[in-house]
């Protein structure tokens, strides 16, 4: 694929957007892609989330071959019930995506009323994170398109959630608060302590902080739980992770979650945060309620696994002319886990795509 050359790199055009600077051209930073970096290598998929060194280096040779941000993580998800007790099934098979959650932490409000914070530093999977995390901070190669060495991620509510499974959880916010502010006040302990953790680890210069939130979409919760189950938690979090002296945090606010903006907004992600939406939300809309972050997205992921590849491409050109034209500043990808069986040809088209119409110059 033969792409115009451009005289910045990807890690400088991250980081003229962090000084709030328009790039040469738009970046590309597909949001999740290791299963598919794996996939692309000939790896069995659980090797993206359970094996280090092939997850390292199947996702840094992805982002050199489709020409994307190289953001090192290995994380999933079903993760978030580990350190409380609960276990998790690695994929298998050709239909098998993401671990899922083989057994609860706990099942009734009771245990959980009983559970208490679990030490950050041997929680699982954090040993194998850290494993990982090690190996991306001690490359010493410069990579051109690695703006930070490590990312992480949490979640409040949503890892809340899997603790007992998002069904019980949510009839708890309702019949038994207690229960559900109980969890909720022992993940966000634990966040902050995962955070320390990484800072006093890493340092605060190359590790980007990162928060999805799956969970919140209003297809389960109404605007009100938002209100009441999350957003003080959330404010406590963020404002303990800037005054540690991070910068930025990287949001993902997935799936339908319009009714929420506004509460979302009352929160600080950073000078500038980087807000990552689904297709759900119009980046237009993103835009007008977060002025002064970077917004990032939100290709629709069933476009980029069952399109063609003519498809794929005049679909990221409407959201990459879209992005373009937010003033704070805007990264494509896509609008929530990347495909990890997507056909290589539709991911060339949304390179091209970018090389075609990503330019402000």
């Amino acid at each position: 694929m033969e792409l115009r050359k451009d005289r910045m790199t990807h890690r400088e055009r991250i980081e003229a957007l962090l000084r709030r600077e328009k790039p040469v051209r738009v970046p590309i930073w597909p949001i999740g892609g290791e299963a598919f970096a794996v996939i692309q290598a000939g790896y069995p998929i659980a090797n993206a989330f359970n094996n280090p060194e092939v997850c390292y280096a199947a996702h840094r040779k992805a982002c050199e071959d489709f020409g994307w941000v190289f953001c090192p993580r290995m994380e999933f998800l079903s993760a978030w019930v580990l350190p409380w007790g609960g276990k998790v099934k690695y994929p298998e098979g050709q239909f098998s995506f993401t671990p899922m959650n083989a057994r609860r932490a706990v099942e009734t409000s009771e245990e959980a009323m009983k559970l208490q914070t679990p030490d950050v530093r041997t929680a699982e999977p954090m040993p194998l994170r850290m494993k990982f995390y090690n190996l991306s901070m001690s490359s010493r190669e410069p990579l051109d398109n690695k703006p930070w060495s490590t990312t992480f991620m949490g979640a409040l509510f949503s890892q809340a959630a899997e603790i007992p499974g998002v069904d019980i959880f949510c009839k708890w916010m309702i019949k038994n608060q207690d229960a559900a502010h109980h969890l909720l006040r022992l993940v966000t302990d634990f966040q902050i302590e995962q955070v320390e953790y990484w800072k006093d680890t890493f340092g605060i210069e190359n590790v980007l902080p990162y928060l999805a939130e799956p969970s919140t979409a209003n297809q389960i919760i109404s605007p009100r739980m938002f209100e009441q189950f999350q957003l003080p938690y959330l404010k406590e979090l963020t404002e303990k992770v800037l005054a540690m002296g991070f910068k930025t945090i990287l949001v993902h606010i997935c799936g339908e979650q319009n009714a929420n903006l506004p509460y979302w907004a009352q929160v600080s992600f950073g000078d500038p945060g980087i807000l990552s939406f689904g297709h759900e939300v119009d980046l237009e809309t993103a835009s007008e309620y977060f002025p002064n972050d970077i917004i990032f997205g939100n290709l629709e992921p069933a476009t980029i696994q069952a399109g063609t590849p003519e498809e794929v491409y005049e679909a990221s050109r409407k959201v990459i002319e879209k992005g373009k034209r937010i003033p704070s500043g805007f990264i494509f990808s896509s609008g929530c886990t990347f495909p990890p069986r997507a056909p290589r040809e539709n991911v060339m088209a949304m390179t091209r795509a970018v090389n075609d119409f990503g330019w402000y110059e």
